[in-house]
């Protein structure tokens, strides 16, 4: 089974198990100074939403080393990838914006024993697209 699958790449214990997930949305909202009162508000919309996900993969358990450099090429190419939970939940189409690694515990040909990594990914589909639908109709 596996915990989350970005596109056809799948984090699992085999490949890169993740530790942690955060997700991250923000509403935008138009402010309008006022005198001796609070600003006015407007809401305009759905913001960004990120994801991050972090963990530590091991030599013993998988080359997590591949499965990061995979993860490069997919970011290289810049395509917008649908990003499902192991549950089957969908959370939307994502791009990667920026994998961070730490190599640690090196071994004597300079191989880590442990990398510690993190994904940040962009949500860039519409987040409620049947919304927006009905409005303009």
């Amino acid at each position: 089974m596996h915990l989350m699958a970005l596109g056809m790449f799948l984090f699992e214990l085999g490949t890169l198990a993740y530790d942690e997930l955060q997700r991250k949305t923000d509403w935008r909202h138009a402010r309008s100074a006022r005198i001796g009162a609070r600003d006015a508000t407007q809401f305009v919309g759905v913001g960004d939403e990120t994801i991050s996900l972090s963990g530590s993969t091991y030599a013993e358990i998988a080359d997590g080393r591949v499965s990061l450099d995979d993860l490069r090429a997919m970011a290289d190419d810049g395509e917008a990838l649908p990003l499902v939970d192991g549950r089957g939940t969908v959370y939307g189409t994502f791009v990667i914006t920026s994998i961070d690694e730490r190599h640690a515990f090196l071994m004597a040909d300079g191989r880590a024993r442990r990398i510690d990594f993190g994904i940040d990914l962009l949500r860039v589909d519409d987040a409620a697209p049947a919304n927006n639908a009905q409005a303009t109709a």
